[in-house]
């Protein structure tokens, strides 16, 4: 019996141990919700909005036990970005044709603090992307009223393939329930300037990281700088116009990235 005891209080402190060292709900938190977006919830056309729910629990919250920490805002995204991302097939769409996708940069505007045991969803939606770029806007809102608590702005980097190929190869598609994505006038947008640069007055020599792109619009196909198709037409109609204040932020990280390479 002794023996018994020893050996439950051991497996219970290495469940101490692991949960403290290796943060066990977080884990297991993400695998549910890979699992749940992938063989529960209803695909998504790239144009879409997806919600995830969140709950402010006590390992969320500040020292002074009041409200939601700051940096918890930013953690919870990478569950709405992994439902989004499996949702609408970005993920393996990306990793299909031979890139990979990380956090570039994030901006987040609090309005509002999130108390303790309150729940909120997170709002997910793709706001522009450029020929390096997918930038995506994360709303916590109050379910009950729909009281929008923050926004975040994330930009995620995409190496060894294009964003506009990407996205040529995603917009056509209809999601499970049939869904296509329809041309509204407040997405109508021109060409995207050419050099894979959102603001036209950033030069090339800016572009985040120093990866260069090169001129041309993606095809249906993914091959730039060459004739546009019916695809790549239909493409640019959806995608949305450049935001002002998008504008100014992407100018920003450019030239952070520049002021970073030199050393600074």
């Amino acid at each position: 019996m002794e023996q018994l005891c020893y050996l439950a209080l051991s497996v219970l402190l290495a469940i101490i141990v692991a949960y403290g060292l290796l943060e066990l709900h977080y884990f297991l938190r993400m695998c549910l919700c890979v699992l749940l977006a992938r063989f529960v919830k209803r695909r998504c056309h790239i144009l879409d909005t997806t919600t995830v729910n969140g709950l402010c629990l006590t390992n969320d919250v500040d020292t002074l036990l009041y409200h939601m920490n700051n940096a918890r805002y930013f953690r919870e995204l990478d569950f709405a970005r992994v439902d989004f991302y499996e949702r609408t097939n970005l993920y393996r769409t990306i990793t299909g044709m031979g890139g990979s996708v990380f956090q570039g940069a994030a901006t987040i505007r609090y309005r509002r603090f999130i108390r303790p045991f309150h729940r909120f969803n997170i709002i997910s939606r793709i706001i522009y992307w450029d020929e390096q770029s997918l930038f995506m806007e994360h709303r916590f809102v109050r379910p009950s009223d729909k009281f929008v608590h923050c926004i975040a702005i994330c930009r995620q980097r995409v190496i060894d393939v294009s964003m506009e190929a990407v996205m040529s190869e995603l917009l056509p598609r209809t999601s499970s329930n049939g869904f296509r994505a329809t041309v509204l006038p407040s997405l109508a947008a021109p060409s995207p300037p050419a050099g894979g640069i959102s603001n036209p007055a950033m030069d090339t020599s800016l572009a985040e990281n120093g990866h260069g792109t090169t001129s041309g619009v993606a095809t249906g196909t993914g091959v730039t700088g060459a004739t546009p198709t019916a695809t790549t037409a239909h493409c640019l109609k959806l995608k949305p116009s450049l935001p002002p204040e998008l504008a100014k932020w992407i100018e920003y990280n450019d030239m952070s990235s520049k002021n970073l390479r030199s050393g600074c």
